[in-house]
């Protein structure tokens, strides 16, 4: 390159680097900062463009601090990795999260399904337990009554057998006091025969 086209393309940049040098000799404290390329290098190279040592150090340095700058403000507003990792471990872990929360519902929901079905079943079967000691108590019911039936007619031919034999009895008693009158009439009508003739004969 000629070197009065590498003198007029860096005249803008020596001007540009005076200001900010300018601008920057007011702190206090001058920043060294961390240099992103080979400022060796590039010192060289403005030198072997023509310009001097001076003008091609601050040159390195305006363009240094301007892309650390750049860089810092860069970096600022970029997530670094660390972060991005923990926001997608975040995320993951938020996922997970509500996959167990998911799961856990269903779990529940279906524990609660099966609670409610095993207490459908546990109210037939009360009411058909209910149903058959019903129908039992009703049978044992019915047995009873006819078993009080059955005794009571039981008793009723005792009765009935007890009142006959009674009469029975009556009957045979009232022939047996007939019988034994009237045996007594004869025996006392003979005793009554013998005597009278006892008493004839002895007149």
């Amino acid at each position: 390159m000629p070197l009065g086209t590498a003198r007029l393309k860096f005249h803008s940049i020596i001007y540009a680097a005076q200001v900010y040098n300018a601008s920057r000799s007011f702190s206090a404290t001058v920043h060294r900062p961390d240099f992103h390329f080979d400022t060796h290098h590039f010192v060289q190279r403005l030198e072997r463009e023509g310009l001097n040592r001076a003008q091609a150090e601050g040159i390195m340095s305006a363009m240094a601090e301007v892309i650390d700058e750049s860089v810092r403000n860069m970096t600022s507003n970029m997530v670094t990795k660390a972060d991005q990792e923990k926001h997608h471990y975040t995320q993951q872990l938020q996922l997970m999260e509500k996959n167990d929360l998911a799961m856990i519902k269903a779990e529940n929901d279906r524990l609660m399904n099966d609670v409610e079905k095993l207490k459908q079943r546990l109210r037939e079967e009360i009411m058909r337990t209910q149903a058959g000691v019903r129908l039992d108590l009703n049978l044992e019911k019915g047995r009873m009554r006819e078993e009080s039936s059955g005794q009571e007619l039981k008793i009723k031919e005792v009765d009935t057998r007890i009142e006959q034999e009674i009469a029975g009895l009556r009957t045979a008693i009232q022939a047996s006091k007939a019988t034994t009158l009237q045996y007594l009439v004869g025996f006392v009508t003979g005793c009554s025969a013998l005597l009278m003739a006892y008493m004839r004969f002895r007149a």
